[in-house]
């Protein structure tokens, strides 16, 4: 499973790339939102998938560390989320402005 998601992240990442070396500017910013994509999952994917485990420890109790989930990665790309969709917004304003003042 593992070499399933490393060739998924590679590829994602890799067409980013191909995209962002392209001359149109939607391309580069398609390519730019591909390898965040990509960058959030390999986050993600590092922070390990836990079923049924609490990410905090539950109030009144004391679990083995090792069975908790770790909630940094998720909070992590929680945020970067948000920031790459802040960011992809200024791309747009800025495209669409440009091209208005251009013609």
């Amino acid at each position: 499973m593992e070499l399933v998601i490393s060739l998924a992240i590679g590829i994602v990442f890799g067409s980013g790339i191909w995209l962002i070396l392209r001359p149109r500017s939607f391309q580069v910013l398609s390519g730019l939102m591909l390898m965040s994509y990509a960058v959030n999952l390999f986050i993600f994917i590092m922070g390990r998938l836990w079923v049924d485990a609490p990410p905090l420890t539950p109030a009144g109790t004391t679990p083995n560390p090792a069975a908790l989930a770790d909630p940094l990665p998720q909070a992590l790309v929680l945020t970067a989320i948000v920031i790459g969709f802040a960011t992809t917004a200024l791309y747009l304003v800025v495209m669409i402005g440009s091209r208005g003042l251009t013609g």
